[in-house]
C-alpha cells in the first residue's frame, strides 16, 4: 500500500482518488476551494445554481460508472433524451433509437429542414469519415474538414456540435479531436449519442457524494504551495503524487521538478464559457434544450429550461461557448437577453438573473496542439481534461485522466501488472 496525495478535487481528482482508494492506497485529497467539483459543481452558497451548464452523453461510460461507485443513480439525476438539436420553431436533427449507424442515417434522411442534396452530402461525408476510421491529418481544422459540406449542415449541425464539444469555434478547432468525439458519440453503441441533462444541482451528481465518501481523507480549503522530490507536499512525505489541479496550478507546482513538462502545460491557451441565467415566471421552452443560431448580435448557442429539468421553474440557462470575442468586448448578458426576446416566446418579460463567466473554462482545442502527458516523473502524475489524449476538455476526459493517473501509480507500486508507459497511454477499459 502506498501513501498518495491527490492535489485537486475536480472530476479528475475525484476519479483518481476513488480508484486509488479502491486499490487499497492510503490517500489524502487537497482542494483549494471550500468544496469539491472543480468547474462542474454548484455555486458555493447558492447550491441551486451551477457554475455553468454541463451536458453528458451516453458514451460517458467512465463518468456514469464513477457516479454509481459513489452511490448515485444516473437514471435519477440525469434526464436521458435521444440526440436532438431542435431550434426555435424547427424540429432540427433527431436521432431515433436503435443501432447508431442506422439511427444516424434515418435521422439525417428524415430531417426535412435540409434539402435532400444536403442530407445526402452529410451522409456521404460521414461515410468517408467512417471508412477512414474517423482519422485525419492533425493539422486540419473542423472548418477545413467540413468545407465541402452544404452550408445548412455546417450551420445547424457541425458548428454547434463543435463549439459544444470542443469549446473552440470550427475555424480554430481540431478536426482530429472532433472526429473522435463523433466516433464515440454516434458510432460506439446504442444510446451512446443520447443527451444526459442534469436534473439536480451539479454537486449532487459527483462532488457531494464524493465528499461524503472520502470523509477525513479530504482536506478542503488547502492550496498546496510546493511539491518537492521525495515526494513531499508542503513538507509532508508521500510515496506518489497525482496533480489533478488546473494546468496553470500544475505548471506552477512542477516548474522546478519538471521544467520541460511545466513549459508544455504553460503553453496551453484557453477558451471561456459564459452562462447567462434569465428568469421569466410562467415561461417554458418546447424542449428542455434548444439550439440557437449564433451570430454577430446573437452570442448563445444553446438554452436550457431548468423548470423542465426539475430545477427552478422560469429559469433558463443560455450558454455562450468559445466566448473569447464577447469576453473581450466586456460581456454579453444584454446581447443574450436581446437574442432571447427576439427568438423565443415568453409568458412574462425575461430579466437577467445571474451571469457566470469561466475565463479558463477549457483549453483551446486547436489543430496540432501538443498537450502534456499524464506521466511527469516516477511517482508524479498529472490528471486533468487537458493531459495528452484523444478527447477535448470534457467531464469524461477528466474522469478518464484521473483513472489513468491512478493506474500509473498502481503500476509503479507493482499493484496492477501494467507498465507505467502503458498506463499513461490509457488501458482498454478507457475506450468506449
Amino acid at each position: 500500500m502506498s501513501k498518495v496525495a491527490v492535489i485537486g478535487g475536480g472530476w479528475a481528482g475525484i476519479a483518481a482518488a476513488v480508484a486509488l482508494a479502491d486499490a487499497g492506497h492510503d490517500i489524502a485529497v487537497f482542494e483549494m476551494a471550500p468544496q469539491l467539483g472543480g468547474r462542474a459543481r454548484s455555486v458555493a452558497g447558492q447550491p441551486d445554481y451551477d457554475n455553468g451548464q454541463h451536458i453528458l452523453i451516453g458514451a460517458y461510460r467512465d463518468s456514469l460508472a464513477l457516479m454509481r461507485r459513489l452511490g448515485v443513480d444516473p437514471e435519477q439525476v440525469l434526464k436521458r433524451l435521444p440526440l436532438a438539436l431542435p431550434y426555435p420553431g424547427e424540429p432540427g436533427l433527431r436521432l431515433p433509437p436503435g443501432s447508431p449507424l442506422v439511427a444516424f442515417t434515418r435521422g439525417v434522411l428524415a430531417h426535412r429542414g435540409w434539402p435532400l442534396g444536403a442530407r445526402l452530402g452529410l451522409l456521404a461525408a460521414a461515410g468517408g469519415w467512417l471508412a477512414r476510421g474517423f482519422r485525419c491529418d492533425a493539422a486540419l481544422s473542423v472548418a477545413e474538414l467540413c468545407a465541402g459540406l452544404p452550408a445548412a449542415v455546417k450551420r445547424d449541425l457541425v458548428e454547434p456540435l463543435c463549439v459544444a464539444a470542443l469549446n473552440t469555434p470550427a475555424p480554430q478547432a481540431s478536426a482530429r479531436v472532433f472526429l473522435r468525439v463523433l466516433k464515440d458519440a454516434l458510432f460506439s453503441g446504442p444510446g451512446s449519442a443520447d443527451l444526459l441533462l442534469p436534473r439536480r444541482p451539479l454537486s449532487d451528481l459527483l462532488a457531494g457524494p464524493a465528499a461524503a465518501w472520502l470523509g477525513d481523507r479530504l482536506r478542503l480549503g488547502t492550496r498546496v504551495q510546493a511539491v518537492e522530490p521525495g515526494w513531499r507536499v508542503d513538507g509532508e512525505r508521500f510515496d506518489a503524487v497525482v496533480l489533478a489541479c488546473t494546468s496553470v496550478e500544475t505548471a506552477r507546482l512542477t516548474a522546478d521538478v519538471a521544467p520541460a513538462w511545466s513549459a508544455t502545460a504553460q503553453g496551453l491557451g484557453f477558451e471561456p464559457i459564459v452562462t447567462v441565467y434569465l428568469h421569466s415566471p410562467g415561461s417554458a421552452l418546447p424542449s428542455p434544450m434548444l439550439a440557437l443560431r449564433e451570430g454577430p448580435d446573437a452570442p448563445a448557442q444553446f438554452v436550457f429550461d431548468h423548470g423542465a429539468l426539475g430545477g427552478a421553474p422560469g429559469r433558463f440557462a443560455f450558454v455562450v461557448s468559445g466566448a473569447a470575442p464577447w469576453v473581450a468586448r466586456g460581456g454579453c448578458a444584454e446581447a443574450v437577453l436581446a437574442q432571447a426576446v427576439r427568438e423565443l416566446r415568453w409568458a412574462s418579460p425575461p430579466v437577467i438573473d445571474k451571469v457566470l463567466t469561466e475565463k479558463r473554462a477549457t483549453f483551446a482545442c486547436t489543430p496540432g496542439l501538443v498537450r502534456p502527458p499524464a506521466f511527469i516523473a516516477t511517482g508524479l502524475w498529472a490528471a486533468g481534461d487537458y493531459v495528452e489524449g484523444p478527447y477535448p476538455a470534457t467531464l469524461e476526459g477528466a474522469v478518464r485522466a484521473g483513472r489513468v493517473a491512478a493506474q500509473g501509480v498502481g503500476a509503479e507500486a507493482g499493484g496492477t501488472g501494467t507498465g507505467a508507459k502503458g498506463a499513461a497511454s490509457g488501458s482498454p477499459t478507457n475506450t468506449p
